[in-house]
Protein backbone atom coordinates (compact mmCIF):
# COMPACT_ATOMS: atom_id res chain seq x y z
CA UNK A 1 0.00 0.00 0.00
CA UNK A 2 1.22 3.58 -0.54
CA UNK A 3 0.10 6.55 1.41
CA UNK A 4 0.00 9.80 -0.37
CA UNK A 5 -1.06 12.48 2.50
CA UNK A 6 -1.55 16.01 2.09
CA UNK A 7 -1.26 18.54 5.11
CA UNK A 8 -3.77 20.90 5.94
CA UNK A 9 -6.33 22.26 8.48
CA UNK A 10 -9.82 20.97 8.14
CA UNK A 11 -12.73 23.50 8.36
CA UNK A 12 -14.37 26.37 5.79
CA UNK A 13 -12.04 28.85 7.13
CA UNK A 14 -8.94 26.96 6.14
CA UNK A 15 -10.18 25.64 2.83
CA UNK A 16 -8.41 28.35 0.61
CA UNK A 17 -5.18 29.35 2.33
CA UNK A 18 -1.21 28.43 1.83
CA UNK A 19 -1.29 26.18 4.62
CA UNK A 20 -3.75 23.96 3.02
CA UNK A 21 -2.20 23.55 -0.43
CA UNK A 22 -1.88 19.93 0.37
CA UNK A 23 -5.58 19.09 0.81
CA UNK A 24 -5.77 21.08 -2.82
CA UNK A 25 -3.75 18.78 -4.47
CA UNK A 26 -4.78 15.55 -3.00
CA UNK A 27 -8.51 16.88 -3.74
CA UNK A 28 -7.22 16.96 -7.58
CA UNK A 29 -5.46 13.86 -7.46
CA UNK A 30 -8.53 12.23 -6.36
CA UNK A 31 -9.94 13.82 -8.95
CA UNK A 32 -7.92 13.39 -11.58
CA UNK A 33 -7.46 9.39 -11.04
CA UNK A 34 -10.83 8.96 -10.74
CA UNK A 35 -10.48 7.81 -7.18
CA UNK A 36 -12.89 6.77 -4.95
CA UNK A 37 -14.43 8.14 -1.82
CA UNK A 38 -13.78 10.24 0.58
CA UNK A 39 -14.54 7.94 3.47
CA UNK A 40 -13.48 8.87 7.32
CA UNK A 41 -10.73 6.60 8.90
CA UNK A 42 -8.32 7.60 11.85
CA UNK A 43 -9.39 11.07 11.25
CA UNK A 44 -8.81 11.38 7.89
CA UNK A 45 -10.20 11.91 4.74
CA UNK A 46 -9.36 8.81 2.79
CA UNK A 47 -9.83 8.31 -0.87
CA UNK A 48 -8.61 4.93 -2.23
CA UNK A 49 -7.15 4.28 -5.94
CA UNK A 50 -5.33 1.33 -7.87
CA UNK A 51 -2.25 2.96 -9.90
CA UNK A 52 -0.82 -0.22 -10.81
CA UNK A 53 -0.92 -0.95 -6.88
CA UNK A 54 -3.51 0.28 -4.23
CA UNK A 55 -2.95 4.19 -3.00
CA UNK A 56 -4.95 5.53 -0.11
CA UNK A 57 -4.97 9.86 -0.48
CA UNK A 58 -5.28 10.99 3.32
CA UNK A 59 -6.24 14.58 3.81
CA UNK A 60 -5.53 14.56 7.98
CA UNK A 61 -8.68 15.81 9.97
CA UNK A 62 -6.75 17.05 13.60
CA UNK A 63 -5.44 20.28 12.36
CA UNK A 64 -1.95 20.84 10.93
CA UNK A 65 0.39 19.89 14.23
CA UNK A 66 -1.14 16.77 14.72
CA UNK A 67 -1.30 15.60 11.56
CA UNK A 68 0.64 12.14 12.27
CA UNK A 69 -1.87 11.04 14.88
CA UNK A 70 -3.66 10.63 11.43
CA UNK A 71 -0.90 8.83 9.64
CA UNK A 72 0.78 6.66 11.69
CA UNK A 73 -2.30 4.44 12.33
CA UNK A 74 -2.53 3.66 8.34
CA UNK A 75 1.24 3.56 8.61
CA UNK A 76 1.14 0.58 11.05
CA UNK A 77 -2.21 -0.87 9.69
CA UNK A 78 -0.56 -1.51 6.08
CA UNK A 79 2.88 -2.45 7.71
CA UNK A 80 4.57 0.50 5.08
CA UNK A 81 8.41 1.45 4.91
CA UNK A 82 9.28 5.17 4.31
CA UNK A 83 9.38 4.82 0.58
CA UNK A 84 5.50 3.86 0.81
CA UNK A 85 4.73 7.54 1.53
CA UNK A 86 4.93 10.86 -0.08
CA UNK A 87 3.50 13.76 1.75
CA UNK A 88 2.81 16.85 -0.24
CA UNK A 89 2.70 20.10 1.91
CA UNK A 90 3.33 24.07 2.39
CA UNK A 91 6.79 25.24 1.90
CA UNK A 92 7.85 29.04 2.90
CA UNK A 93 11.45 28.72 1.73
CA UNK A 94 10.29 27.91 -2.33
CA UNK A 95 8.99 30.88 -3.88
CA UNK A 96 5.27 30.81 -4.72
CA UNK A 97 4.01 28.27 -7.48
CA UNK A 98 6.68 26.10 -7.52
CA UNK A 99 7.55 22.55 -6.27
CA UNK A 100 11.39 20.59 -4.79
CA UNK A 101 10.50 16.85 -4.53
CA UNK A 102 12.89 15.50 -2.03
CA UNK A 103 13.30 12.17 -0.20
CA UNK A 104 14.17 12.63 3.94
CA UNK A 105 15.62 15.22 5.59
CA UNK A 106 14.83 17.52 8.58
CA UNK A 107 11.36 18.66 8.87
CA UNK A 108 12.33 22.26 8.71
CA UNK A 109 10.19 23.55 11.16
CA UNK A 110 6.88 22.58 9.35
CA UNK A 111 4.47 21.59 12.41
CA UNK A 112 2.82 19.14 10.16
CA UNK A 113 6.28 17.48 9.31
CA UNK A 114 7.07 17.18 12.61
CA UNK A 115 4.00 15.52 14.37
CA UNK A 116 4.70 13.29 11.29
CA UNK A 117 7.99 12.30 12.38
CA UNK A 118 7.31 12.24 15.90
CA UNK A 119 4.34 9.59 15.41
CA UNK A 120 5.94 7.55 13.09
CA UNK A 121 9.58 7.36 15.17
CA UNK A 122 13.42 8.53 14.14
CA UNK A 123 13.46 5.43 11.73
CA UNK A 124 11.04 6.57 9.64
CA UNK A 125 11.56 9.91 8.47
CA UNK A 126 12.71 8.67 5.01
CA UNK A 127 9.83 9.30 3.33
CA UNK A 128 9.26 11.36 0.35
CA UNK A 129 8.10 15.03 0.23
CA UNK A 130 6.25 17.23 -2.21
CA UNK A 131 7.33 20.67 -1.05
CA UNK A 132 4.82 23.34 -2.67
CA UNK A 133 6.32 26.77 -3.02
CA UNK A 134 4.10 29.71 -1.13
CA UNK A 135 6.83 31.99 -0.71
CA UNK A 136 8.13 33.93 2.78
CA UNK A 137 6.28 37.41 3.01
CA UNK A 138 9.87 38.49 4.09
CA UNK A 139 11.35 37.37 0.46
CA UNK A 140 7.70 38.77 -0.86
CA UNK A 141 8.19 41.98 1.25
CA UNK A 142 4.96 41.84 2.68
CA UNK A 143 5.10 43.30 6.83
CA UNK A 144 3.37 40.39 7.69
CA UNK A 145 3.58 37.77 10.74
CA UNK A 146 4.57 34.03 9.11
CA UNK A 147 1.39 32.41 10.98
CA UNK A 148 -0.62 35.26 9.76
CA UNK A 149 0.92 34.94 5.86
CA UNK A 150 0.13 30.92 6.06
CA UNK A 151 -3.38 31.03 6.98
CA UNK A 152 -4.12 33.93 4.92
CA UNK A 153 -5.88 33.41 1.52
CA UNK A 154 -4.57 32.14 -1.41
CA UNK A 155 -3.90 35.31 -3.87
CA UNK A 156 -7.12 35.18 -6.97
CA UNK A 157 -4.00 35.48 -9.70
CA UNK A 158 -2.31 32.62 -8.73
CA UNK A 159 -5.58 30.29 -8.73
CA UNK A 160 -5.39 29.89 -12.73
CA UNK A 161 -2.18 28.52 -12.04
CA UNK A 162 -2.93 26.23 -9.44
CA UNK A 163 -3.98 23.20 -12.02
CA UNK A 164 -1.15 23.16 -13.98
CA UNK A 165 1.22 23.14 -10.66
CA UNK A 166 -0.85 19.96 -9.71
CA UNK A 167 -0.84 18.40 -13.08
CA UNK A 168 2.84 18.23 -12.06
CA UNK A 169 2.69 17.21 -8.56
CA UNK A 170 0.39 14.13 -10.30
CA UNK A 171 3.38 13.57 -12.72
CA UNK A 172 5.95 13.81 -10.43
CA UNK A 173 4.36 11.61 -7.76
CA UNK A 174 3.49 8.90 -10.70
CA UNK A 175 7.66 9.10 -11.32
CA UNK A 176 7.95 8.69 -7.32
CA UNK A 177 5.30 5.60 -6.63
CA UNK A 178 7.28 3.73 -9.64
CA UNK A 179 10.79 4.15 -7.60
CA UNK A 180 11.97 7.06 -9.72
CA UNK A 181 11.83 10.06 -7.22
CA UNK A 182 15.28 11.10 -9.36
CA UNK A 183 13.56 11.64 -12.07
CA UNK A 184 10.54 13.60 -10.52
CA UNK A 185 13.52 15.96 -9.16
CA UNK A 186 15.75 16.27 -12.45
CA UNK A 187 12.11 17.62 -13.88
CA UNK A 188 10.17 19.47 -11.19
CA UNK A 189 12.96 20.72 -9.04
CA UNK A 190 13.81 23.78 -11.17
CA UNK A 191 12.80 27.68 -10.81
CA UNK A 192 10.36 29.65 -12.61
CA UNK A 193 11.66 31.92 -15.12
CA UNK A 194 10.20 35.34 -14.59
CA UNK A 195 8.25 36.77 -17.23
Amino acid sequence: MKLIVGLGNPGPQYEVTRHNIGFLAIDYLAEAWKASGPILKNQAEVFSVNLREPVLLIKPQTFMNLSGRSVAPFYQFYKCEPQDVVVIHDELDIPPLEMRFKTGGSNGGHNGLKSIDECLGSAATGYHRVRLGIGHPRALNLRMDVADYVLGKIPDPQWDLLEDLFKKVKEGIEFTLDGKIAEAMRRFNRKIEAP
